[in-house]
């Protein structure tokens, strides 16, 4: 396999875990290049569900290297509870290794984002996971963040609490109304976090990395969230604080642009978003419930019912642009399975001047003012979740994925049609 990079190109709940799972079999690294443990990315295996925050979907199989990368932040209580929940089902972590490099979610990050979520009101709440993962990547830019490796240097750890805590102290107080934290707790803090992460922080990554190009193993970078949720190319604000497009791969992974020879966007058959902010084919009524229960679209972080709605090529079409799709992997066919008609948007139109838009307004605030513009498909009406061949899928079903190959202008490769791995057609 060419080294390749798995992104979401919708807002995230794609089914990338799947995706990554069946591509790991034949990489020899897999490495998890941004987010948090606000990602939720769910691996079926022979009727078996695993879910993972933070390591990389490839870890069920063995001799694997599974990295989670610089371009992560690191809540290592909820990493601790995934790999103990791991070591209860059997699987091997031998192979998985951390970042110095990640920074390290503190527990005055989450007290904030909590507090700023709950009190946030209106087009102000932005309807993150409250897991801290804002306030993490906060203090990196701000340059007041907690590396891994500073974990293990406790007299540098020391000197720079000294001048981080103070400042946090104040916000806490004074912005929030929290309480304060003591130097002694959060030395004491972080002494348990180094112990939790010992057994697997890399501090000879680099090595492992330039053996990688040497050998001209197979490397597969993997994302969290999905375009449209980037904190650059996403629907700002209601977006994540780091980068899931395709670029983000290189600079949360510790590789180059030029290692990278295939990325493969993944999508739904329809589209759903968890949090606040514009998505123009949501579905408030009876089909948008049935969309949901079908899919059992509830969120694997929070529980959250998704809002669901038609397929958007518009937002696909701009997935494909600022992420460089080489192909498409759609999964969740089979949700549309009992449907006799499915709605694709090809376009918005500006109900206020009647303006066309085939390319996706980056300005948020005239969302409001968009409604979509449907082609309607026929269904197919008949099980497809046990279809291996492509050839083999209904008249209705190819007709439709052809479709969103022409209005994506990307070839669609892989085609989940149900949660387990081999419930999977490759093209």
């Amino acid at each position: 396999m060419e080294n390749t990079v798995v992104i979401g190109a919708q807002w995230g709940d794609e089914g990338k875990a799947k995706i990554t799972d069946l591509l790991a079999q034949n990489a020899d690294i897999i490495i998890r290049y941004q987010g948090g443990c606000n990602a939720g990315h769910t691996v079926v295996n022979d009727g078996k569900t695993f879910k993972f925050h933070l390591i990389p979907s490839g870890i069920l199989y063995k001799n694997k290297i599974c990295f989670i990368g610089a371009g992560t932040v690191i809540c290592p209580e909820v990493l601790n509870e995934e790999i103990e929940n791991l070591k209860k089902n059997n699987i091997d972590l031998s192979g998985l290794k951390i970042s110095p490099l990640a920074f390290v979610t503190m527990p005055y990050h989450i007290d904030i984002d909590g507090c700023s979520e709950d009190t946030a009101k209106g087009a102000a709440k932005i309807g993150t996971t409250k897991r801290g993962i804002g306030p993490t990547y906060t203090d990196k830019i701000s340059r007041h963040g907690i590396k891994v490796q500073d974990l293990f240097d406790i007299d540098g750890l020391s000197k720079k609490l000294d001048n981080i805590l103070p400042l946090k102290n104040k916000e806490l107080t004074l912005i929030y109304g929290l309480k304060a934290y003591s130097k002694d707790y959060i030395m004491d803090l972080c002494a348990k976090y180094a112990q939790i992460l010992k057994p697997y922080v890399c501090f000879e990554w680099q090595k492992i990395f330039h053996k990688a190009i040497e050998q001209k193993q197979s490397i597969l970078f993997e994302g969290a969230q999905g375009v449209m949720l980037d904190v650059d190319w996403g629907t700002y604000p209601y977006v994540t604080s780091s980068n899931p497009v395709a670029g983000g791969a290189c600079t949360g992974s510790g590789f180059g642009p030029n290692v990278i020879k295939e990325i493969i966007g993944v999508s739904k058959a329809y589209i759903t978003r968890v949090g606040e902010g514009p998505f123009a084919t949501e579905l408030n009524d009876e089909t948008g419930d049935k969309i949901r229960n079908i899919g059992h679209e509830f969120g694997t972080t929070t529980g959250r019912p998704r809002r669901t709605g038609w397929f958007d090529a518009v937002v696909a079409k701009y997935g494909v642009l600022v992420s460089g799709l080489t192909s498409m992997a759609v999964t969740k066919l089979d949700v549309f399975d009992t449907f006799d008609e499915i709605k694709v948007c090809y376009a918005y139109k500006d109900k206020r001047s009647g303006e066309i838009f085939d390319y996706y307004p980056t300005n948020t605030n005239i969302h409001e003012f968009l409604e979509p513009l449907y082609e309607t498909h026929a269904g197919w009406k008949t099980d497809i979740s046990n279809i291996k061949a492509y050839d083999e899928l209904p008249q209705n079903a190819k007709k439709y994925l052809q479709r969103l190959e022409e209005l994506m202008g990307v070839k669609i490769s892989i085609i989940s049609v149900g949660p387990d791995r081999h419930q999977t057609i490759f093209r």
